[in-house]
């Protein structure tokens, strides 16, 4: 009788057990944590069996690589989503981190997303990640300022140095442009833009050819260096990132700033409100701009004990309404076409048609498994030619060799 008892309240207690939910973590900034905390919540509502938890880290964006890295690395890692920027997905996918997600999406769940959103989630014709939220770099201009002196928003980095000039002329702006100049990944990520509107490149990830050392790489190094040595930036500069940047152009001192959208909203609400605007950036007469893809989206750890729990997170943010909801909270950036039209967003977000057209001309940065790597030699020889420790010339071709040597090509 007594082993009869002990056996049935171990069956229950099994039973019991068997049926705890599925606990699935991610890691994430923690100004975005606080925004995906209501999200989170609903989905635990609706899903029982899965308890989703957000764990809360820096606001730095490669301290949260690191954090995710050293836990892979570790060998037991406590997230079963991976929450990533689009610049770290060859990374976690050479490294054997990532799932590969092609044994849960359907086709039809990839069609509403841009097409060079999927494409940075992807290694070596994989899917990794689910995008989420896009990003792209874009010019502000003051339209006040510009409609004083009779001039249009710039096409050109040469239309930019002139209306730059004339509005500091007449003492209608200190500064023409700012942008982010510190040594860091908003450098890289700033430079591919200009790079691109001189017709250049970076990495070609198919052949590994570097053109860092080429003509038109040079002659975007020193577009920057004259903004500082002519006094259209400041010098410092050199040591501004997003939010230096764009507290000075909310400020009213400046004419022209590089940033991405989540400063439209921001300076919406400060004294030069109504009285700027957004477009695709610059490049020479004869080519198109290009804004650098940026964005984040969701993979699934492959240690993870709950990958088809992690799936069923996946699926929930997929849902078009969820997305709609959480820009409208967020003033986040859609990575679906059509959410760039949607009368509900374009109402509180009357800017996000013209958008579009910056993130359909977005170039993305090169997606290698070395991408860190890369990205950190780029930002060393940059801030050298930068700050004049370096000529553009010699940092570009130092930067192109150390770079050629990193993908074991020649020169």
């Amino acid at each position: 009788m007594i082993i009869t008892l002990i056996g049935v309240i171990l069956l229950m207690s099994g039973s019991a057990f068997s049926q705890q939910p599925a606990t699935v973590r991610f890691l994430i900034q923690a100004a975005e944590a606080s925004d995906l905390q209501p999200f989170v919540a609903a989905f635990n509502e609706k899903h029982p069996n899965i308890n989703l938890e957000i764990v809360t880290g820096p606001a730095n964006t490669n301290l949260v690589e690191d954090l995710y890295t050293s836990a892979f690395l570790l060998g037991d890692s406590p997230y079963d989503l991976v929450y990533m920027d689009i610049v770290w997905v060859q990374k976690f996918a050479a490294a054997g981190w990532l799932s590969d997600l092609s044994q849960w999406v359907k086709t039809d769940q990839l069609q509403p997303y841009l097409e060079s959103v999927l494409q940075g989630g992807s290694y070596q014709g994989k899917l990794y990640r689910i995008p989420f939220r896009a990003d792209g770099g874009m010019l502000y201009y003051r339209t006040d300022l510009l409609k004083q002196i009779g001039a249009n928003p710039p096409e050109t980095f040469e239309d930019l140095i002139q209306t730059s000039k004339t509005l500091q002329q007449q003492n209608l702006a200190q500064w023409g442009y700012v942008w982010q100049g510190k040594q860091y990944e908003g450098l890289s990520a700033m430079f591919v833009e200009i790079l691109a509107g001189y017709g250049g490149f970076w990495i070609n990830p198919d052949t590994q050819v570097v053109g860092l050392d080429e003509s038109e790489a040079i002659q975007a190094v020193e577009f920057l260096r004259q903004t500082i040595t002519e006094g259209i930036s400041p010098e410092d500069v050199t040591t501004y990132s997003e939010e230096e940047t764009r507290l000075l152009f909310q400020s009213g001192q400046v004419a022209f700033l590089r940033n991405w959208p989540y400063v439209y909203s921001l300076a919406s609400e400060s004294q030069i409100a109504g009285q700027f605007a957004i477009k695709p950036m610059l490049h020479i007469p004869s080519l198109n701009s290009g804004a650098c893809l940026g964005g984040w989206g969701f993979g699934i750890s492959k240690s993870s004990p709950h990958p088809d729990a992690a799936w069923e997170v996946i699926k929930y943010f997929n849902q078009v309404d969820v997305q709609r909801d959480f820009f409208l909270k967020t003033g986040y950036v859609p990575a679906r076409p059509a959410l760039f039209t949607d009368s509900k967003l374009v109402a509180k977000y009357p800017y996000l048609p013209n958008l579009l057209t910056v993130i359909e001309n977005a170039v993305l940065r090169p997606p290698i498994p070395q991408y860190a790597q890369a990205s950190d030699i780029l930002q060393r020889y940059l801030s050298a030619a930068l700050t004049g420790r370096k000529t553009p010339e010699a940092a570009m071709k130092a930067a192109a060799e150390e770079t050629r040597t990193l993908l074991g090509v020649q020169s």
